[in-house]
């Protein structure tokens, strides 16, 4: 019996540790259901000089998904619009008719860009012109002005697409001025050694790249004016009366009415011509006529 007690203890311990081992394996698995499940890990942050890849691949593909969406959305057009106007005016209204369509520019959303006016001479017939830049809303009000002061003869209208000018001139503003910002972060870059003769070279690149800069602006600026407001020209004539037309013709009439013209014509010419000779007949003729008359009449004494 004494022997059997030593192992009876051995045996006892050891279905005790087991137990208790049992227990606490339970206890965890249960504790391990009852939480959460765990967010996934955070990206981690790439170290500087590293994970340019995957940076490059994600501009890359935003920029691949913003050319899907342009092309899926409708590409907007750029026109420039032109429209050429003559229109005929009484003689004696001509001035009144350009002087009312100029001020009517100025009431609306209209960029007068030259005017000229020529009055009626004896000697040449009057004519104005207007030349304007009209916003579209404000076309047919300035038409409809027109029409009450003067009689449209010829009204012509063009269009130029400039939609792949404009686009190409966005493009290249937006490539230079990236690079123009990256040439500003170099020069900012404290950490990085440069020589003087880097930082001159970058100060004339940055110089280069905000004239470029100004000049591609000034040009979108220019296509700006262009197709957003057409470009307007009228032409302001007097009005002829026909003469020749129906009964009215009358050959004998015309005769009359042109005899004084003719009339007046052939004297002018008359005067022109003696003005050209007498001259020549001052200077030539009559010394060589006095001249052969003195030897003629020398030779008719000798003979005597």
């Amino acid at each position: 019996m004494t022997h059997r007690q030593p192992l009876f203890l051995a045996r006892a311990v050891l279905l005790t540790l087991l137990a208790a081992l049992a227990l606490t394996a339970c206890g965890r698995r249960n504790a391990e259901l009852a939480e959460p499940a765990a967010a996934p890990p955070a990206p981690m942050m790439a170290a500087p000089g590293f994970g340019g890849g995957a940076e490059k691949r994600a501009r890359v593909q935003q920029e691949a998904a913003s050319a899907d969406q342009a092309e899926a959305s409708p590409l907007q057009r750029f026109l420039a619009v032109r429209q050429d106007l003559n229109v005929e005016v009484p003689p004696e209204q001509l001035a009144d008719a350009w002087a009312k369509v100029r001020d009517l520019c100025g009431t609306l959303q209209c960029e007068l860009l030259s005017s000229s006016l020529l009055r009626e001479t004896p000697q040449q017939p009057g004519n104005a012109q207007l030349e304007m830049r009209v916003l579209p809303a404000d076309v047919d009000k300035l038409l409809g002005g027109l029409t009450l002061v003067a009689n449209v003869v010829s009204h012509t209208t063009t269009s130029e697409d400039k939609t792949a000018e404009v686009i190409d001139v966005e493009a290249r503003i937006r490539n230079r001025t990236e690079f123009r910002d990256s040439l500003r972060v170099m020069l900012r870059d404290t950490v990085t050694k440069r020589t003087m003769s880097d930082l001159l070279a970058i100060q004339r690149t940055l110089s280069d790249t905000q004239a470029e800069l100004d000049a591609m602006a000034t040009q979108r600026k220019v296509l700006g004016q262009q197709t957003s407001k057409q470009h307007i020209q009228i032409q302001f004539m007097p009005k002829r009366a026909l003469v020749r037309g129906g009964d009215s013709y009358n050959p004998m009439m015309k005769a009359l009415r042109n005899a004084g013209a003719v009339l007046a014509e052939s004297v002018g010419a008359l005067i022109t011509f003696a003005a050209a000779v007498l001259p020549w007949f001052l200077l030539v003729v009559l010394p060589v006529g006095w001249l052969a008359r003195v030897l003629w009449r020398r030779r008719r004494a000798k003979a005597a």
